[in-house]
């Protein structure tokens, strides 16, 4: 599986690892126990079987337009086979329209495959991990006041990178412009 990623800017990015952090430290779930060197805070944009020839170029295009804002709105959790516990973002416009321009590349482009569903222009929440588990138990008690403090201000996106899960590696999309203020 293949994922188009946009990376935090740097502040962005300091909050969420400390956020990792505290979870750990309150014996919660915590991405910090995930260290592969390229896990690092990210919003997935959309997943694919694969990206061929041209299609890591077109998508280096498609995001070079003014990065959408990063905005947290509210902690969430996430029930099913997984459980996930995130910080939602701020729907913004800017931020939707770059996501149904991935979108429609990766469908629109042979040899993609299958698109994860979960991705799909108005099914897609976008969000920024903070832990996982597979304990069905899991009630993320206490989470709220351990990660009070450590939300992230408004942001920006700064990067776009590919993940390859078959290989663990990233393809660097790119820089992103700067965003105007």
């Amino acid at each position: 599986m293949r994922t188009v990623e946009l990376l935090p800017d740097p502040v962005s990015c300091r909050l969420v690892r400390e956020a990792w952090e505290r979870l750990a430290a309150a014996g919660l779930p915590s991405q910090v126990g995930h260290r592969h060197p390229t896990n690092r805070p990210h919003l997935t944009l959309a997943a694919c079987d694969g990206l061929p020839g041209p299609v890591p170029a077109a998508l280096t295009r498609i995001l070079q337009v003014p990065p959408p804002p990063l905005r947290v709105t509210a902690l969430h959790r996430y029930e099913g086979r997984v459980r996930v516990l995130v910080w939602r973002l701020d729907p913004d416009p800017a931020l939707l329209a770059v996501h149904a321009a991935v979108w429609r590349l990766l469908a629109s482009s042979p040899g993609t495959g299958r698109l994860n569903p979960l991705h799909r222009p108005g099914d897609w929440d976008p969000h920024l991990t903070l832990a996982r588990s597979r304990d069905r138990a899991q009630d993320w008690a206490g989470a709220e006041g351990v990660l009070d403090g450590t939300r992230p201000g408004p942001g920006s996106f700064t990067a776009a990178r590919s993940y390859d899960s078959g290989t663990r590696t990233v393809l660097p999309l790119g820089p992103l412009p700067l965003r105007p203020r």
